[in-house]
């Protein structure tokens, strides 16, 4: 007897790039997962706040609200959202999980398509955690120590 399919996990794409969008649902897509798009981070907010997603996947630069401020948001609505972080900029600004809130940063590059599917794989069979309660905790013992 054959197990039921295991339903796809749904992921939410945001980014003001029409293009970006189509490219990387595709990729998506082929992996195998449901894949919702929002043009923007205000778009990405409301879709956020009508459905469930196993994943966020977010540019960083976008007009009127960057990722970070996106992911700011998501983390105020559902501190345990899994949460990628997209950018083209990730050396020159310095961008880290630790400073953007996202589970994982991954720079644009040629190789980006492949690193965003195995980091939304991995975040999808990963068990559910606390971000903010990891960073208090970290704060807490920098603290105590007196460096990090």
């Amino acid at each position: 007897m054959k197990n039921p399919p295991v339903p796809a996990a749904k992921i939410l794409l945001v980014d003001d790039n029409p293009d970006g969008l189509l490219v990387r649902t595709a990729v998506l897509e082929e992996a195998g997962f449901e894949v919702r798009t929002a043009n923007g981070g205000a778009e990405g907010l409301e879709c956020f706040c009508t459905h469930h997603f196993d994943v966020v996947v977010t540019d960083y630069r976008m007009p009127l609200m960057n990722g970070v401020e996106l992911i700011a948001r998501l983390r105020a609505i559902e501190a345990n959202a899994r949460i990628i972080l997209l950018s083209g900029f990730v050396e020159p600004l310095g961008l880290t999980e630790a400073n953007t809130g996202a589970d994982i940063v991954i720079a644009k590059s040629a190789h980006e398509a492949i690193h965003l599917v195995r980091s939304v794989k991995r975040l999808t069979a990963a068990p559910s955690r606390k971000p903010a309660a990891r960073q208090e905790s970290l704060q807490n013992s920098a603290g105590k120590s007196g460096t990090l």
